[in-house]
């Protein structure tokens, strides 16, 4: 578990990379936020997670595989994840933010994700 990173993975470094081209402007991992949002826009109060699929419990074919040695400890932890993740969304929502979660498997679309982003910006 120590090897999984938090910080600047793959996805999220290509959501940055998106971001960059229309919207340069963000803070990264703004602690004094609830949830840590990986992506923050401050003037906006926008917050982006960038969420990997399997970690967060994503209802895709990646999210939806368990593993097979120790089923129940993964099913709680990613039970736990998610409630974690709904109640950083309340408190954020509650502070006047708004906020996005994009999936790992959303990367696939670049041009939709990208259109989605803007939208969120606006």
């Amino acid at each position: 578990m120590r090897a999984v990173k938090s910080r600047d993975t793959s996805p999220e470094l290509a959501v940055r990379a998106l971001l960059r081209r229309f919207a340069p402007h963000y803070r990264l991992h703004r602690k004094d936020l609830p949830g840590n949002p990986d992506i923050a826009f401050i003037g906006l109060k926008r917050a982006i997670f960038v969420h990997g699929c399997f970690w967060h419990g994503h209802d895709c074919a990646r999210g939806a595989r368990s593993p097979k040695t120790n089923a129940d400890y993964w099913q709680t932890k990613i039970a736990r994840n998610r409630a974690r993740d709904e109640a950083n969304a309340e408190k954020l929502k509650s502070q006047g933010w708004r906020s996005l979660t994009v999936w790992e498997c959303e990367l696939k679309d670049k041009t939709g994700l990208e259109k989605q982003l803007r939208e969120f910006l606006a």
